[in-house]
């Protein structure tokens, strides 16, 4: 056996070593945030007995909330990479600060998204929403920005489990949430028992109190679990500490937010095309904005893998790492695209049996299925850098990928190439292709030997 084919297998074990890893973190933080989303699941199954208009209210105060989401999201989940390089660092002490600090910006961005999201209550009669909607939905929408509070500090708190290899127990506290907000909403909204019958204000208040309890129950189990004496050593908040992870996460809370409104850009210029468009599309982002949360969750894993290996001082495994979670995500998204290619028709029948419709989902999912690959390489790579604390570089190629590039370039596809709703999509493909690219060059830069 040649030289080369010894580097080259021993290159490959390097790389398979690290696979458990990244499925031992990224399942979980998958499970997280797709319990995050069953909330706003949850109350429309439940009110949609109750008409359109409490269903049109919900599905308008999650489009705006969804980019409140996005933006925390991102913003704290520079957390989990600093306390990563503290845990592989070995420095304990230092955890428990960086943790106690991250509560605490959790704290305070949810209050200042709480308050900002209030405010584009004024906007709404002026964006030309339907008057009935509008006057159904004002304690809903209030209960939903006071959501934000409870949200943001169960964020900083699964970013900080994830951090020092407890990403289940993270997990368990997203689902009782679900699990509390299940009996709780049908309680309130139709009035059992002692409860009044408050509808879809019902709602919101079951999902706030839900994510409050949840995040109460974090936060007992963190005070007062064997498990967790060393997280909670005395420490006290520190304001350089909230600095250093705002300054890092600004620009991933930057990054999700430009991602996440890109994408409803594209809904209202498919819009174009008409009501059956948007159903189809619809249908299709229903089963993409679940496969979304597969490489969200494989970016945050490696991002996590990374820094605590560069914590510990161990070079040498960054490359494997990256390369092992760009396999995880292939796993994942790779056998999502051939369904998407072949299946699509059956996949679009399951949710709905209006020919027309089917016929605009089955495109789609024909423009989603090629983004899966470039999507898990473009995951892996931003995860990746994140966990070198790469943020701003990162964030500037996806928004330049997104806004500049996909969205005029699906328009033309659209308009010009005769694609129709799919070509809007089309246009993300290129686009990302660019972005990955540009992603993994760059890591490959930063960890070379010269670097």
């Amino acid at each position: 056996m040649g030289v080369e084919q010894v580097a080259e297998q021993s290159a490959l074990r390097a790389v398979l070593r690290q696979v458990p890893g990244i499925l031992g973190l990224a399942a979980p933080i998958v499970m997280s945030l797709a319990a995050s989303t069953l909330i706003g699941v949850t109350d429309s199954i439940m009110l949609a007995p109750m008409g359109a208009v409490p269903l049109a209210a919900v599905g308008l105060t999650s489009a705006v909330a969804v980019l409140f989401y996005a933006a925390i999201y991102g913003l704290i989940s520079a957390l989990s990479v600093r306390i990563g390089v503290a845990w592989g660092a070995g420095e304990g002490r230092r955890i428990s600060t960086i943790l106690r600090s991250g509560l605490a910006l959790g704290l305070i961005l949810g209050i200042g998204g709480a308050v900002v999201m209030a405010a584009m209550w004024f906007m709404l009669p002026f964006l030309g929403q339907p008057d009935e909607v509008i006057a159904a939905m004002g304690a809903y929408w209030l209960f939903m920005c006071a959501f934000l509070i409870p949200f943001s500090v169960l964020t900083a708190f699964k970013s900080a489990m994830e951090a020092v290899e407890r990403p289940w127990l993270g997990t368990a506290f997203a689902f009782l949430a679900v699990a509390i907000n299940v009996p709780l909403n049908y309680a309130l909204i139709w009035g059992i028992g002692p409860f009044p019958q408050l509808g879809l204000t019902g709602a919101g208040l079951a999902s706030f109190l839900a994510e409050a309890m949840a995040l109460g129950a974090a936060l007992l189990w963190w005070r007062y679990a064997n498990s967790m004496r060393r997280l909670r050593l005395r420490r006290s908040v520190n304001r350089r500490e909230i600095g250093l992870t705002l300054r890092e996460g600004a620009p991933l809370g930057a990054m999700y937010l430009v991602e996440t409104a890109s994408s409803s850009v594209a809904t209202l210029m498919i819009g174009a095309f008409g009501t059956v468009a948007l159903a189809g599309n619809q249908v299709a982002q229903s089963i993409g904005s679940l496969l979304y949360m597969l490489p969200l969750g494989v970016a945050g894993a490696v991002a996590i893998r990374i820094a605590q290996e560069r914590g510990a001082g161990n070079a040498e495994a960054l490359r494997p790492i990256a390369l092992a979670a760009v396999s995880v995500a292939m796993l994942w998204l790779v056998p999502a695209g051939l369904l998407f290619t072949f299946q699509g028709q059956a996949i679009a029948r399951l949710i709905i049996d209006d020919p027309e419709v089917i016929a605009v989902a089955v495109t789609i999912f024909l423009a989603f299925a090629p983004m899966q690959i470039s999507d898990a390489v473009q995951s892996a790579m931003l995860g990746a850098l994140r966990g070198l604390s790469d943020t701003a570089w990162p964030a500037a190629v996806s928004a330049i990928a997104y806004w500049p590039v996909a969205l005029p370039l699906g328009w033309m596809l659209a308009h010009w190439g005769g694609m129709g709703p799919a070509g809007v999509w089309a246009g993300f493909i290129l686009a990302l292709v660019g972005a990955s690219s540009a992603l993994s060059l760059r890591f490959w830069r930063k960890t070379s030997s010269g670097s």
